[in-house]
């Protein structure tokens, strides 16, 4: 008893640590959670930058701005931690596991919403509803400890392992890390995100040119992580600013004496 007091002490300890903010953080992507819930569709993926120390290290290993993801499961859902009516999420999170919160959450945060391409409305309901029903899972604890030792700021993990450190957790089923969970809701349709592709050379004899055949090849779930989203060909990247119709002549741009006088000189010079 005395031992599982201290691990899990030492344990709380960690995670009070990881969840600490880093002191640089910079918002050049941020949508309000009202821009945000005029183009989000239900089984829409929120990847957001993250300004804890854990996501130094996700941002590391994954060589990508993105450190955690969310799925947008919208309003009308009867769900603990958000109010009646109110757009919702369900994440995995580090210190309360499974959990739906508020589209507020992430206001002021960098943000990428990324789209299922094609995926119909009875599709979109199934992947919401396994994460719905997920709701409650623990999140793996044990794979917060093998990026705890990479919170150096140069950790010398060559680029082919790093996708590898991402998946070092427990593998009990019961546990989550943020991005596995959502990737195992879009296999449960089945829908792509990234795909292993295997090779096969069809043919062999030898007065006849070799055709190769692609085989998509399901990936397993804790290899995926928030990037994935992003850089996969079969989700489509989703802009606020651009949905709501921009149009550039109509932003204000601020003007100053010098920038004035940069712009006769060069009319003048033309």
């Amino acid at each position: 008893m005395a031992i599982d007091w201290f691990k899990q002490k030492m344990t709380d300890a960690l995670i009070r640590y990881l969840t600490g903010k880093v002191r640089k953080y910079e918002p050049f992507s941020v949508s309000s959670p009202e821009a945000l819930a005029g183009v989000l569709q239900t089984a829409d993926v929120l990847l957001v930058e993250g300004n804890q120390r854990f996501s130094t290290a996700v941002k590391y290993l994954t060589q990508s701005t993105w450190s955690h993801s969310a799925l947008y499961v919208g309003p009308g859902h009867d769900l603990p931690g958000v109010s009646a009516g109110e757009p919702a999420l369900v994440e995995a999170d580090l210190e309360n596991g499974v959990i739906a919160v508020p589209l507020s959450k992430y206001a002021g945060f960098n943000t990428r919403v990324c789209r299922a391409a094609g995926l119909d409305d009875e599709a979109r309901d199934r992947v919401c509803q396994f994460m719905i029903d997920s709701i409650g899972m623990e999140y793996d604890l044990k794979n917060v400890i093998d990026l705890a030792r990479y919170l150096v700021p140069t950790p010398p993990v060559p680029s082919r392992m790093r996708r590898s450190m991402l998946a070092l957790g427990s593998g009990d089923p019961t546990r989550v890390i943020c991005s596995t969970r959502i990737a195992q809701a879009f296999q449960s349709v089945p829908f792509p995100i990234l795909p292993v592709v295997e090779s096969l050379n069809d043919g062999e004899s030898a007065g006849r040119e070799q055709t190769v055949k692609e085989i998509l090849e399901i990936r397993h779930h804790s290899l995926f992580t928030p990037r994935d989203f992003d850089v996969s060909p079969y989700f489509k990247v989703v802009k606020p600013t651009l949905e709501s119709g921009f149009d550039y002549t109509r932003i204000n741009w601020k003007q100053s004496e010098n920038s004035d006088a940069d712009m006769a000189e060069t009319s003048a010079e033309g």
